[in-house]
């Protein structure tokens, strides 16, 4: 199974804006309902973009800073990214067949 990336500080400009591929990154937090219905999603999405598009998380408690900097108000928020360029964000939790749309208009992009 295709691992889901948990950025930090120090990876975050490498995995994401220095991505060869397209980013998901989605801002998450433990204790949030929406949250927690998103993550099954995303853990099927890293496994069937496998080498297509890398599925990230950002936990806003550990990585306050990265949150400020990505203007994320509420969570989950999630960033559609391409060639260090922020295509596409949504707050809120939605469902798989929107996110694919999502990601398979970023990759034929």
């Amino acid at each position: 199974m295709k691992d889901i990336i948990y950025l930090t500080e120090e990876n975050y400009e490498s995995e994401v804006m220095g991505s060869d591929i397209p980013v998901l990154v989605d801002f998450y937090a433990d204790w949030c309902g929406p949250c927690k219905m998103v993550g099954p999603i995303l853990e099927i999405l890293a496994e069937n973009y496998e080498n297509k598009v890398k599925i990230c998380k950002i936990n806003i408690d550990e990585q306050r800073k990265l949150a400020i900097a990505n203007k994320v108000m509420s969570i989950p928020t999630l960033l559609f990214v391409k060639n260090g360029e922020i295509k596409e964000r949504f707050s809120g939790a939605l469902p798989q067949s929107v996110l694919e749309e999502k990601l398979d208009a970023l990759i034929s992009a």
